[in-house]
C-alpha cells in the first residue's frame, strides 16, 4: 500500500488431512471423549485483536456476491472450507452485513452476531479436530452502512464499486477468517447489473450475461490473505496480453476523463516489464498473472491486491507507485507478516525496491537515496519517533514505517555487503514463499546469512526513537 499523503507461492500443497468424521457423524463420535470448545474470536494480534479467529485454517473461499450499483446493496453466498483445528462447539467468521442463513455440511448451523464484527457459527454438532467442513453462508445488506476499527472502507458511487483497503476489506463483501496468517483459495463470482464490467484477482474463468445482469468469474490460482482479495464494477477499459510467458490483464475505469484514462492504461501496461526487472533481484515472480486497475474513485492510495493492484489515476511520474504495489507481489502477498506491527517487512522492502529500480535505471545509487533521506531528518525530528518495528496500531502507516524501513534495508546492504545482502532476500522469499514471517524472524536470517552480529544494527534502525548514529556498523559510512 501506499499513500498519496505520506510515502504511503503458491503455498506447497496444501496438506491432506485424514478427516476424522463429519459434523454430526463421526465428527460428533470423535469428541465425545473430550469436552469441545469454542474457537476464540481472534487470532492473536496485538494490534487488532478481534481480526481473525482461532480454532479453523480455511483452505478456500468461493464467493458469490451480486451488486447494485444504484442502491450500492450486496447480496450474496460464500462458500467456505475450513479445516477445524480443535474440537469445535462453535466458531467465529469476521462479517458486518446482516445474515439470513449459515449451513455447515449442508446442516442447518445456530449463527448469531456478539458484535457487528463477528459472526458466530454454532454447528448442529461438534467439528472434531482434524477434519475439514464446507460452510455456506448467505447475506445482503449495504456494505457503506458499516464501520470498523474506525474505518468505514466501502468505496463506491452509483457508477462504480472498488473493495479495496488495507488492513481490513473483507469483512464488508464476504465472511472470513479476516487475518494475514491464514490464507487461502480466492474464487470470486460477482454479479452487476447488464452491461457493467467486473475485475477481480486472478484470471477470468467465465461471463455470462442474463437479461438484466452480467455474471463474472474470477479464480486465482495461489492462495492469498483475506485483504488481497477485490474486485471492482462499473465501466472499464480492459486490455491483456503476454509478456515473456506471464498473462497479464490491466483495466482502467472510463469514469475517468478520457485522456486520464488513456494515460493510465499506458502505465498499466508497464506492469509485466517491471514485474520481469523486479524477478532479477527478488527470484521468480510468484504469481500466475500480474496486472492492474485505475479506479475513478478517491481511494487517496494505492493498494497491492494479488495479481492485481488497484491505483487512482496514473500519470507519467507513476513509475516508482507502479514498482512499489508490484514489489508488494513478493513482500506482503506472497511472503505475508505474521502480526500487523511487522508491517515493515512489506512497506519497507517495497519502499527500498522503488530505490533499487531507479538505482537500475539510470537514478542515483541506493547509498546515494539513502544519504540523502538521512540528511532530509533532522536529529529532533518526529521521523525518528516511531519504532519502525512495533509502530503502533494508529501509525502502521507512517511515513517512518515506509521510508525508515527503507533506508533500514539499504543501510543493511551498505553493512553486510553485496552479495550477502542479494542473498539475504531472495531467501527470505524463497524459504517462505506462500507463508508468513515476523520482523525478528527477518533479523536473524540477515545474521544468519551474513554471519554477522547484528543486534545493535537493528536496534538503531527498528527499535530506537532516535535518529541512528553515522557510524559504519548501522551502514552509514
Amino acid at each position: 500500500m501506499i499513500s498519496h499523503s505520506t510515502v504511503r507461492r503458491v503455498i506447497g500443497p496444501l496438506a491432506v488431512v485424514l478427516a476424522t468424521g463429519l459434523v454430526g457423524g463421526a465428527g460428533a463420535t470423535a469428541t465425545s471423549h473430550r469436552a469441545a470448545t469454542p474457537g476464540s474470536s481472534g487470532i492473536g494480534d496485538t494490534y487488532f485483536p478481534a481480526d481473525g479467529n482461532g480454532g479453523i485454517d480455511v483452505q478456500s473461499y468461493a464467493v458469490h456476491d451480486r451488486y447494485a450499483l444504484a442502491s450500492k446493496r450486496l447480496r450474496g453466498s460464500t462458500r467456505i472450507t475450513l479445516l477445524a483445528t480443535q474440537d469445535l462447539s462453535s466458531f467465529n467468521l469476521d462479517f458486518l452485513l446482516g445474515v439470513r442463513k449459515v449451513t455447515v455440511d449442508g446442516v442447518r448451523a445456530d449463527h448469531a452476531k456478539p458484535s457487528e464484527h463477528e459472526l458466530r457459527i454454532t454447528p448442529a454438532a461438534p467439528i472434531a479436530t482434524g477434519t475439514t467442513v464446507t460452510v455456506v453462508v448467505d447475506y445482503d445488506g449495504r456494505p457503506a452502512r458499516h464501520r470498523y476499527e474506525g474505518e468505514s472502507n466501502w468505496l463506491a458511487n452509483g457508477r462504480e464499486a472498488v473493495a479495496m483497503n488495507e488492513p481490513h476489506m473483507a469483512p464488508w463483501w464476504f465472511p472470513s477468517n479476516d487475518h494475514p496468517r491464514d490464507k487461502a483459495l480466492m474464487d470470486i463470482t460477482i454479479t452487476v447489473p447488464r452491461g457493467k464490467e467486473v475485475v477481480a484477482n486472478g484470471r477470468l474463468v467465465d461471463k455470462s450475461s442474463h437479461k438484466s445482469t452480467t455474471t463474472w468469474h474470477w479464480r486465482a490460482d495461489e492462495p492469498m490473505s483475506t485483504y488481497l482479495a477485490f474486485f471492482a464494477a462499473g465501466d472499464f477499459e480492459i486490455d491483456r496480453g503476454t509478456h515473456q510467458g506471464l498473462p497479464w490483464l490491466v483495466a482502467a475505469s472510463k469514469a475517468l476523463p478520457p485522456r486520464a484514462t488513456r494515460a493510465s492504461m499506458r502505465q498499466l501496461r508497464r506492469s509485466p516489464a517491471i514485474v520481469k526487472s523486479l524477478e532479477a533481484d527478488l527470484g521468480a515472480y510468484p504469481f500466475s498473472v500480474t496486472g492492474g486497475l485505475v479506479t475513478a474513485l478517491d481511494p487517496g492510495f494505492a493498494l497491492e491486491n494479488q495479481t492485481r493492484p488497484t491505483y487512482p489515476a496514473l500519470g507519467s511520474g507513476s513509475t516508482s507507485l507502479l514498482v512499489h504495489e508490484l514489489a508488494h507481489q513478493w513482500f506482503g502477498d506472497d511472503v505475508g507478516i505474521d502480526q500487523w506491527r511487522d508491517i515493515w517487512l512489506n512497506e519497507g522492502a517495497a519502499t527500498f525496491m522503488e530505490a533499487r529500480y531507479a538505482e537500475t535505471h539510470g537514478g542515483p545509487a541506493g547509498a546515494a537515496w539513502l544519504q540523502s533521506q538521512y540528511a532530509a531528518f533532522g536529529a529532533g525530528d518526529s521521523f525518528w519517533r516511531t519504532p519502525v518495528v512495533d509502530p503502533g496500531e494508529a501509525d502502521i502507516f507512517d511515513n517512518a514505517v515506509y521510508t525508515r524501513g527503507g533506508m533500514a534495508l539499504q543501510a543493511l546492504r551498505n553493512r553486510i555487503g553485496e552479495q550477502a545482502f542479494w542473498t539475504l532476500l531472495p531467501t527470505w522469499l524463497s524459504t517462505r514463499s506462500g507463508a508468513n514471517g515476523s520482523s525478528e524472524q527477518f533479523e536473524a536470517l540477515a545474521a544468519q546469512v551474513s554471519g554477522e552480529d547484528l543486534t545493535g544494527f537493528f536496534q538503531a534502525w527498528l527499535r530506537d526513537r532516535a535518529k541512528p548514529a553515522k557510524t559504519a556498523d548501522n551502514g552509514l559510512l
